[in-house]
């Protein structure tokens, strides 16, 4: 009797065939410029909109992960492109967007929640621990992501658990206990879709955290530019090579005033860059790049990066 070699053949999947399917929810050639807060990039071949949990899942296991998929939360800490991104980009809306107290002292957030309003939720509920949130731009996912933080508190320190989704639409629940948390990185997988997540804090009075919270906006306010078109601390603190914070380190290594096109260094901050009109994509990337360098070869210290590319 012949051997005989089967194989299973995966058709390749056009995403024109699905706009049909997903409405108005899948948008193809979408531009990504305003959903950063650099106001800058240029268009992916594919947005979705993830309504619900239900589609998202449903839209996965459609594209059976022969795309590249890039989650996209409040475009806080992101640099886009002005080349068109060869993939799909996600954005999760409205149910994803929920706060409950699920015990007195435990929260459950959808990570496209801001910060910011974790943080007034936990006040409101008279539960502390969650203040320095009041500080941080960007939404829950990006947050747990990149492990942030500020005024000497992380992401680390209030989380319980986060529920998420993987690229093959399975719904996967991570304790905080096996997450290998560092300084501004979580180690988590980037296939990975944060859906919600677990927070504890403390009973606290109510009054005590909205005079802390308005202390630390004004800490803030203070050593930070605000309103304005940029991406907040664009490098890492290097905290394994130096005892320098990393503004030190750009303000003794670098001409302050340096500049390409429209891509500058923050007057108030110059781990702050800072699109001052129509900075392109490779206008802020040269700047990046020349503090990076700079920094080097004045201290020998190789900056990391905060801020997230998408190219």
């Amino acid at each position: 009797m012949d051997a005989r070699i089967t194989s299973i053949v995966i058709m390749k999947i056009d995403l024109k065939d699905l706009v049909q399917e997903f409405g108005n929810n899948l948008k193809l050639d979408h531009d990504l410029k305003k959903k950063n807060w650099f106001n800058i990039g240029g268009k992916t071949k594919a947005f979705y909109k993830a309504d619900s949990l239900k589609e998202l899942i449903k839209f996965l296991k459609t594209i059976q992960n022969q795309e590249k998929i890039f989650v996209l939360g409040a475009g806080s800490n992101t640099l886009i492109s002005d080349k068109q991104f060869n993939g799909v980009v996600i954005k999760l809306t409205s149910n994803f967007n929920n706060i409950s107290l699920l015990k007195s002292e435990i929260i459950i957030a959808g990570s496209a929640v801001t910060d910011k309003s974790l943080s007034e939720f936990a006040m409101e509920n008279s539960l502390g621990g969650f203040e320095f949130l009041s500080c941080i731009p960007g939404s829950i996912g990006g947050g747990i992501k990149m492990n942030a933080g500020c005024f000497n508190r992380e992401f680390k320190d209030i989380l319980i658990s986060i529920q998420a989704l993987n690229k093959s639409g399975q719904v996967i629940t991570i304790p905080s206990k096996d997450i290998n948390f560092k300084y501004r990185d979580s180690g988590l997988s980037d296939d990975l879709i944060f859906l919600s997540a677990s927070f504890k804090g403390f009973k606290k009075d109510k009054d005590i955290i909205k005079k802390e919270i308005q202390l630390l906006k004004e800490k803030k306010e203070q050593a930070q530019p605000t309103r304005i078109k940029t991406s907040g601390s664009t490098f890492k603190n290097p905290i394994d090579q130096s005892d320098k914070k990393v503004w030190e380190l750009i303000r003794e290594s670098v001409p302050l005033e340096k500049s390409f096109g429209d891509a500058c260094i923050s007057e108030k901050h110059c781990n702050f860059f800072v699109n001052k009109g129509n900075a392109k994509f490779e206008d802020m990337k040269k700047l990046i790049n020349f503090v990076s360098d700079s920094v080097f070869k004045k201290t020998g210290v190789k900056l990391e990066k905060e801020i997230k590319i998408l190219e």
